[in-house]
């Protein structure tokens, strides 16, 4: 099976398996995980941020993000297609007791003067704007990337203007390869960020949450809250630290596999139009004969697995499980169709 429905499919390649069968772990709510130690300080110093918490998903980094930054009442400031808004539950609301203010941003990234025109006035009948949230890469965005200049003016908004800024980088490692970005860059930017082990870095599960030493210890209480206190949890945190010290300057390679499918689906008379392939997300729209469902079907038939994002548009994610000769094959397929 070649399965581009997510980067989140991946398994652990033999050496990160062995890393995690080497791992030394004790009791992480105690404080006590050398590994879980490791890969926090480890995440930390790589963004040059204080401090960092590994959690078991990029959803829990999020709200937990979220919930440090605000008080029930607040809004919270993103773009429509936004993962904390989409695709986190109604978290924003069920954990935080917060709204949130849609903005209509380009792809997925929202620019400055539109965070400025969002910002509710101080009004006793409106909520109190307290938080920016931007994604990158942008998953509905087709991995979208932002430049660091706008994130940049961006911050200087939320300075102006006393918000906080919080970064959904459940891709982040992806941008920074495309654009050549550091890491420091966004640590000196934001005031937590969220990065994701378990999609394309490889990892089976995790992810971490960056910030500030007064920041951490108070997302480490609400992870508690959240039952998000791992015990033995150094297994995977071996995995993130083979992960991020392996497996980010590879993903290169999956961008270069993204560019190649869309450059076969642009020949094909049933592809409406294709969003700019930034990094390894590949969405696109289709026309008569074929709906995203019968297309999905299509390409099972083939043993080739992609995502029904919408009745219109389908999706393609490359990772490190997929690989040239996948490629091939899927790229043969679709000029069979």
């Amino acid at each position: 099976m070649i399965d581009y429905r997510s980067d989140t499919v991946t398994k652990p390649s033999a050496p990160m398996l062995d890393a995690m069968m080497n791992a030394k772990i004790g009791d992480d709510v105690y404080g006590e995980d050398p590994s879980v130690n490791e890969l926090e300080q480890t995440a930390a110093q790589m963004f040059g941020m204080e401090a960092s918490l590994f959690c078991p998903s990029g959803t829990m980094t999020n709200q937990i993000g979220i919930k440090c930054h605000t008080q029930p009442g607040d809004e919270v400031i993103c773009d429509v297609t936004s993962h904390i808004y989409q695709y986190e539950g109604g978290g924003i609301a069920f954990n935080s007791g917060a709204s949130v203010k849609l903005l209509q941003g380009n792809r997925g990234r929202v620019a400055a003067a539109q965070i400025a025109d969002g910002i509710n006035p101080d009004d006793v009948h409106k909520a109190h704007s307290s938080l920016v949230s931007l994604e990158n890469t942008s998953n509905r965005g087709g991995g979208s990337c932002y430049e660091l200049k706008d994130i940049e003016e961006i911050r200087q908004v939320c300075d102006q203007n006393h918000l906080k800024l919080h970064l959904d980088g459940a891709r982040l490692f992806n941008a920074l390869v495309a654009k050549n970005q550091s890491p420091e860059a966004y640590g000196n930017l934001f005031d937590s960020i969220s990065i994701c082990l378990s999609k394309g870095l490889g990892s089976p599960v995790g992810s971490l949450l960056l910030g500030n030493t007064e920041f951490i210890k108070k997302a480490r209480r609400i992870r508690k809250v959240f039952g998000g206190g791992m015990r033995q949890a150094g297994f995977l945190a071996a995995a993130g630290l083979y992960a991020l010290r392996n497996n980010i300057q590879r993903l290169q390679k999956d961008h270069e596999h993204a560019a190649q499918l869309e450059a076969a689906l642009k020949e094909k008379s049933f592809v409406q139009d294709i969003l700019p392939v930034e990094t390894n997300i590949v969405i696109f729209s289709i026309k008569p004969p074929f709906t995203a469902q019968a297309l999905v079907q299509k390409l099972k038939e083939h043993d080739i697995w992609v995502h029904e994002m919408t009745p219109t548009q389908v999706r393609l994610v490359t990772h490190l499980d997929i690989t040239e000769a996948m490629v091939e094959k899927t790229i043969t397929t679709i000029k069979n169709l």
